[in-house]
């Protein structure tokens, strides 16, 4: 690998060369406001009656050092982020207002980039993806209409990289804590002839992990064909990534980390991974070397932007994403039929269990067709398109070893079953300037869903759903400009969201969940101050929450809850002290309730009246202090407060997160050269300084027991956490050119 990145960079070295003395003058304005239009459908502006955030790449860089993309949104509004193997590399998650990472939509450059079936986003497939990152825009509530499932906590809009006028280039290294590095080199030829831009980025990011044996292995890549004039765009991009993660979704579990034989106590044994746990014939506590995921995703999109005069352009997009791979498991004494044997006899003996090593595979297909056409005058920005989308996934498994084979043959599938989704919608919207004062805006969307599936799931059970559903999604808002210094917003929007395959698993007859959000908002500005209130109510209906249980492959289990609510406050600002100096305070405040819990407890059913909804804080506060000694240099401590939240919707004092305050340190210092390199970045990054011993994710679960009295039943509950990293650290070079 490290022979393939000199290599690398001496071509990119040669090609930039060469394209440095071949590229001409075009403006640079009109190749940003082309390469925006991609993304125009599902953006907003800044005076939009929507509640948003924005981050450049500028806002990235200083931070990019081999973390995933939520990571680097924690410091934004009402986000929770967690990481499994605890230091921010390999599977993470984002909470946006306390709703699930599967209700939040992510696009990239307008393409859904959510699991169609589960819903979820997996940014281990698409390591270092932050180095091509040109914006991204996070979108809190259900936002403007956007292509995929709908977004219900939050949408997350990421255009990969712009076309670069200029040639360039990038070799980064980075090395940290946990035996983590990165390496990443990019490069653009910048306009040939005016006209034409190839670019490409190779990463590679490796990891230890806090967590024992959470290691990953992460490979990426990003390759882009431009071609531009005044009025087209046209850009052919691929990119994708291989990801080998040990796995730690499993978190710790004390009870079962205890009948493991281990330390149970969590506050002393806080790095222990059970997954992999296994027993040797001497009763000797093990560990499988390979219980890992192993997945490789592709995406091909073509983007054709066509400016047809002053007033109207069109969009069009295509792509075809390619997932395969599978997760490994040693399992012990499985019974013979889960798997299809045939019971043995040796020596007399019959046999009907055995130690295999298993696979769960998923190979999927993902289309989608991207149509939208923007009208534009002095009062009316007008916009309206089409999506479809078709996805194809298998899902199998096979086992790859057996300690008694029995009647097995290699490749066989001990289960096989098929889901099937297709999803079209259609909307328009627009924003109309009544005066100089005041504007409006409307936003409606038609989608239809159909989902079916077929087969054997990996429970073993038949797997047969066939859903089909029509949802209508209004949005309307009011913006009203003051003055120059003070804006004020109103909005409402409607969504709808179908559930995903782990939730029909759980329950063949869940129903779509359902929400009506209003957004309330202040922004002011002036010279020294930047400072937005936003107030919101979300008013569900057979709202999706977590359960706080997990299936037997570590995805999280949700359930309608009927009525539900979020009243929350959201308070940003950017103080600027003085020309070095600016302190950028959040904090939301927040209400979140089901107005009605049911359970089974002790063996009859309970009414716990309101309840709070899980893993979601009433308090999540940030706070970033920056200061600027010089142009070159740059030094932030960030702060981060997380109140206690429940992994429950029960209130269960069991279930329970402690409340976390944690604080990072980042410092950015560029060299510029007018010799080899352009500039120079020096980056470092101490996460947790203060060494807190903190759990940002769990689970909770109940179980029966009747074991002690038959008479009597009695419901157990059981915890398990997710414990991230003490103090750690990350240091990084970039050398641009």
């Amino acid at each position: 690998m490290k022979n393939l990145f000199l290599f690398l960079t001496f071509l990119m070295l040669s090609i930039c060369a060469s394209a440095q003395q071949q590229s001409t003058q075009l403006d640079t304005t009109k190749v940003t406001k082309l390469d925006e239009v991609l993304i125009q459908s599902i953006r907003v502006k800044d005076d939009a009656p929507i509640t948003h955030s924005n981050v450049t790449k500028a806002n990235l860089e200083s931070r990019n050092l081999g973390q995933d993309i939520p990571i680097l949104l924690n410091y934004l509004p009402s986000v929770v982020t967690t990481s499994d193997a605890g230091a921010g590399v390999g599977y993470t998650g984002i909470r946006v207002r306390g709703v699930s990472a599967q209700s939040t939509n992510i696009t990239i450059n307008g393409i859904p980039y959510n699991d169609s079936e589960s819903l979820g986003t997996f940014w281990v497939n698409l390591g270092d993806f932050t180095s091509s990152v040109e914006s991204l825009q996070l979108q809190r509530g259900v936002g403007t209409s956007t292509n995929g499932s709908g977004a219900f906590g939050a949408s997350i809009n990421v255009l990969s990289d712009a076309v670069s006028k200029k040639a360039s280039g990038e070799v980064s290294n980075s090395f940290g804590s946990y035996n983590t590095r990165k390496h990443t080199v990019k490069y653009s030829t910048g306009l040939l002839n005016n006209q034409i831009e190839i670019s490409g980025r190779l990463s590679q990011i490796n990891s230890d992990g806090y967590i024992d044996r959470a290691t990953s292995d992460l490979k990426s890549y990003f390759l882009q064909g431009a071609y531009i004039d005044d009025n087209t765009l046209i850009k052919a991009i691929t990119f994708g990534g291989k990801e080998v993660t040990y796995q730690s979704w499993n978190g710790f579990d004390p009870d079962y980390v205890s009948a493991l034989g281990a330390n149970p106590n969590i506050e002393e044994n806080r790095t222990f991974n059970v997954s992999g746990a296994y027993f040797d014939q001497d009763g000797n506590l093990q560990f499988y070397d390979n219980e890992v995921d192993n997945y490789q995703q592709d995406h091909y999109q073509l983007h054709w932007n066509q400016k047809i005069n002053n007033y109207w352009s069109t969009n069009l997009g295509l792509n075809y994403t390619k997932g395969s791979g599978y997760f490994e498991q040693y399992k012990e004494d499985e019974d013979f039929e889960t798997y299809g044997f045939d019971e043995l006899v040796i020596g007399g003996e019959t046999i009907d269990q055995t130690d295999v090593i298993r696979r769960r595979w998923l190979d999927n297909d993902f289309y989608v067709l991207n149509a939208n056409v923007n009208y534009t005058d002095d009062k009316l920005n007008l916009s309206s398109g089409l999506f479809y989308s078709s996805y194809h996934g298998d899902h199998f498994g096979e086992v790859i070893w057996s300690q008694y084979a029995s009647n097995s043959q290699i490749r066989d599938h001990y289960y096989d079953s098929d889901g099937d989704k297709y999803d079209f919608s259609t909307f328009a919207k627009a924003n109309y300037q009544l005066n100089s004062k005041l504007s409006l805006f409307v936003d409606l969307q038609f989608r239809s869903v159909n989902y079916d599936t077929s087969g054997i799931n990996s429970d073993l059970e038949l797997f047969v759903i066939d859903k089909t559903y029509n949802f209508f999604n209004p949005k309307a808002g009011v913006s009203y400009n003051l003055n120059n210094n003070n804006n004020f917003y109103l909005s409402y929007a409607r969504a709808n969201r179908e559930a995903s395959r782990s939730d029909f698993e759980s329950n063949p007859n869940i129903k779509p969940e359902q929400l009506n959000d209003f957004e309330l908002g202040w922004r002011y500005k002036n010279q020294n101050l930047v400072f937005n209130a936003n107030a919101y109510y979300m008013l569900y209906n057979e709202q999706l929450v977590l359960t706080g249980a997990l299936d037997d492959v570590g995805a999280p289990i949700r359930e309608n809850s009927g009525k539900s609510s979020r009243l929350g406050l959201e308070l940003e600002a950017v103080v600027k002290v003085n020309d070095q100096f600016s302190i950028q305070p959040n904090v939301t405040l927040s209400s979140n309730k089901n107005d009605e819990t049911i359970i089974s407890k002790d063996g009859s059913l309970v009414n716990l009246g309101k309840t709070n909804i899980s893993f979601s804080p009433d308090i999540v506060a940030s706070n970033a202090i920056v200061f600027k000694p010089i142009n070159a240099l740059q030094l932030s401590f960030l702060s981060k407060y997380i109140g206690e939240q429940y992994m429950s919707n029960t209130d269960s004092q069991a279930s329970k997160l402690d409340s976390y305050f944690v604080n990072d340190f980042n410092v950015s210092y560029e060299i510029k050269t007018n010799k080899i390199f352009k500039s120079i970045l020096l980056s470092g990054l101490i996460n947790n300084v203060f060494g807190e011993e903190y759990i940002s994710n769990g689970y909770y679960y109940t179980y029966d027991d009747t074991w002690s009295d038959p008479n009597t039943t009695t419901t157990i509950e059981g915890t398990g956490y997710y414990p991230q990293a003490t103090t750690n650290f990350l240091v990084g070079a970039t050398l641009k050119f």
